[in-house]
């Protein structure tokens, strides 16, 4: 190396030493001003924390003190306030009592050891102290500052409590002392002004009691000393003259100071250490400085995507939508946007477990990555919520025949784990049109459209429409109707009656909710009942139609009354209790609640349906099948699930007359559920032939227009009271 090289190397070198050695002499300066700065802060913490202590200490008597106090007041009221003593105190031979409820109930115990009755006079009635009589009077015995709470007690007016405590020093000691107007528990009291009776009360604070108060409130060294103690720490005890009567007083524990010598030597460790380890840690926040640049850059992407399936998220897919927009504009193309809405997702979480429900979203979306065309963003958005967009030279036809083969995919049955599970999806389409629809409004197209998708049925697909919007409006504006309709009890009920297949005599109704909406006229069930299951009305609406029905049933003592209840309900852990509140609220015989499910919840839960259904009979309310051979009916789920009734569906009763073919499907139907015991209703009943036919094929209850259009409570007042006319003539025809 040449000299001069050499040279300039080494003034090199002695420049970067001296710089090195000024920053570490700079941080050592730095690191003694430092530890000199956290040990007066130290210092200040500990002066303040005990500062601190002390307060809570004084807090926590002054709290010990007063609960002490209320103790005795909440024992005054509930002997003062007592119908019994009311009865018994004022009598002239009422003295034994007096002594055996109150006098006697003084030994050993925890609330009181004194316990005094005086009159308005101030005369002794009974004067009890540890169990045995008084030798002193109570005058006496108390200073007269007891007399004060006498006074204040008589002072109350008459929508008060005549009560009053207070501490008062004794014979004994220092007490708390309650005085309380013996009266009735709703506080009416028969005896005139000037011949009222007083109940005394008298609880010591003596050493025992003390150190109790010390042991709960952790208050170190607490103890009663006498009004003239001079001490650091104590907190005064008057009584209601304001006399100071004694203090109660403790020791500090001064944690300042002694967490202060802990930790100092830890302190001015650890900022030695900070010195000599200064080096070491500019080393490592350089080579830390960066990873942390690269694990941002992973931490970015990371947070655009899905942890569960590995797929693009919400915040993913709006920036994507954003740039397909963006280069829609430019390249005059259109942005197309599905959104996917897994059916039977929940009954699959519900059934098998979210452990189940996790592989499923999977399986969902490796299949979907499969089928998405090249450049679009497949994404995750909720819990069981997919959306794909992409761009497209085409209009709404590349998106709906993906979404035919999306369709196609999800309608085959899914090997998930090793159970085979089948969902479907419903599909909402939206397209921005060479980008002129931002990103927020298609995205809101295409979530309405799944909704109507949704709405219609499910399993397929629905392309957006702007007539949604109006149809939204009117949805949600029937939707907010119906939720004020029910809170404010708007609704009412319609009762179809259940009559005997023999004798046509009316044996119970089925009520039915009906709704005349404010401004619009009546709504039809089949309108309004489907937009409170999507909404989540379903459970306020079945509660109120189930107290209603429950209420008004209680006038028919001579009929039973059939309540449907909706899957939304049934699948709700807690509907068993709603409905235990109920009967209990409405004080009806359970016996006479029958509450009708359909088949389709059964099939998705057999395990919760059979649970729910046994919590219910508990209750020993009755559970029907409702619509029994409309659906999936068979006699697997009479069996299993041990229905007090089924309901025959009105299907399969229209052409029994005329069709052959039918009335022995209905016969052999109604001869599976006799042969099981079960009691069974036909519905629909309209004709009399009808009518006859049923009961011949052994059907015991029967329902429909023959018998009684649904009608308000008041008609079915009036045919009971027919019947009941009616009765005593035919015992006397007899």
């Amino acid at each position: 190396m040449p000299p001069v090289l050499r040279s300039r190397s080494n003034g090199s070198g002695l420049g970067r030493h001296t710089t090195v050695t000024g920053v570490l002499f700079s941080f050592a300066v730095i690191v003694a001003v430092v530890t000199v700065m956290v040990l007066t802060a130290l210092e200040r913490v500990s002066e303040n924390a005990n500062v601190l202590d002390e307060e809570r200490s004084r807090e926590t008597t002054i709290g010990a003190l007063k609960t002490f106090e209320n103790q005795l007041a909440a024992t005054l009221d509930d002997y003062a306030a007592w119908d019994d003593a009311a009865a018994n105190v004022y009598k002239p031979d009422g003295t034994p009592w007096t002594i055996s409820n109150y006098g006697e109930m003084s030994v050993n115990s925890s609330l009181f050891d004194m316990a005094i009755v005086i009159d308005d006079e101030k005369k002794t009635v009974i004067a009890y102290q540890d169990g045995l009589p008084m030798q002193k009077p109570v005058s006496d015995f108390f200073t007269p500052s007891l007399w004060l709470l006498l006074d204040k007690v008589r002072a109350v007016d008459a929508n008060g409590k005549p009560e009053a405590t207070g501490f008062i020093r004794t014979e004994k000691g220092i007490a708390a002392v309650g005085i309380a107007l013996v009266r009735e528990k709703s506080g009416a009291l028969n005896a005139p002004a000037g011949q009222h009776r007083y109940l005394i009360f008298a609880r010591h604070l003596d050493d025992a009691k003390v150190s109790a108060l010390g042991t709960t409130y952790v208050l170190n060294g607490l103890r009663l000393v006498p009004a003239d103690s001079a001490s650091a720490y104590s907190v005064e005890i008057a009584d209601p003259a304001r006399a100071v009567v004694g203090k109660l007083v403790w020791v500090s524990r001064s944690p300042g100071d002694i967490g202060y010598a802990q930790v100092r030597p830890m302190v001015i460790q650890a900022l030695g250490l900070v010195g000599l380890f200064f080096v070491v840690l500019l080393i490592i926040g350089w080579l830390a400085g960066r990873r942390l640049k690269a694990e941002e850059n992973s931490a970015r992407e990371e947070a655009l995507r899905d942890r569960l399936s590995g797929l693009s998220n919400r915040d993913g897919l709006s920036l994507a939508v954003d740039s397909f927009v963006a280069e829609a504009r430019h390249t005059k193309r259109n942005v197309l946007l599905l959104y996917l809405d897994l059916d039977g997702f929940k009954e699959v979480n519900d059934s098998y477990g979210h452990g189940t429900g996790d592989q499923l979203i999977r399986a969902v979306a490796a299949g979907l990555d499969v089928l998405i065309p090249d450049g679009a963003v497949l994404a995750r958005i909720g819990g069981d919520e997919f959306a794909i967009a992409f761009l497209s030279d085409a209009e709404n036809a590349a998106a709906l025949q993906l979404a035919e083969q999306i369709l196609d995919f999800l309608a085959e049955p899914l090997e998930v784990g090793r159970r085979i599970v089948v969902v479907g999806a419903s599909i909402g389409i939206a397209m921005s049109p060479l980008g002129s629809i931002d990103r927020e409004e298609l995205v809101r197209c295409a979530d309405l459209a799944m909704y109507k998708a949704k709405e219609a049925g499910r399993a397929r697909m629905t392309l957006y429409d702007p007539a949604m919007d109006t149809d939204r409006a009117q949805r949600n504006a029937l939707e907010l109707d119906l939720r004020m309709a029910i809170e404010s009890g708007d609704l009412t009920l319609a009762y179809q009656p259940l009559v005997d297949a023999a004798s046509h005599e009316t044996n119970g109704v089925e009520a039915l909710v009906r709704w005349n909406r404010p401004g619009h006229g009546p709504v039809s069930p089949e309108v309004f009942i489907p937009i409170a299951e999507t909404s989540g009305l379903i459970e306020s609406l079945g509660l109120f139609v189930l107290r209603k029905a429950c209420e008004t049933a209680k006038q028919w003592p001579e009929l039973k009354i059939s309540v449907n209840v909706s899957p939304g309900q049934f699948r709700n852990p807690a509907f068993t209790d709603y409905v235990r509140y109920v009967l209990k609220q409405t004080e009806i015989e359970a016996s006479r609640v029958m509450l009708e499910i359909t088949e389709g919840y059964m099939i998705q839960n057999p395990q919760r349906t059979r649970q729910s259904i046994e919590r219910l009979k508990s209750l020993g309310v009755k559970v029907a099948l409702d619509d029994f051979g409309s659906g999936f009916s068979s006699i697997g789920y009479l069996r299993q699930f041990g229905f007090d009734r089924i309901k025959i569906d009105r299907s399969l009763v229209t052409d029994i007359t005329g069709n052959g073919q039918q009335r022995e499907m209905l016969q052999a139907t109604v001869a599976l559920a006799r042969a099981l015991d079960i009691p069974v209703t036909a519905e629909g009943i309209e004709t009399e032939e009808q009518a006859i036919a049923l009961r011949l094929f052994g059907c015991d209850s029967l329902q429909g227009y023959f018998f009684g259009k649904p009608m308000a409570a008041d008609q079915i007042n009036e045919l009971l009271r027919e019947r009941r006319e009616v009765q005593p003539q035919r015992r006397l025809a007899r």
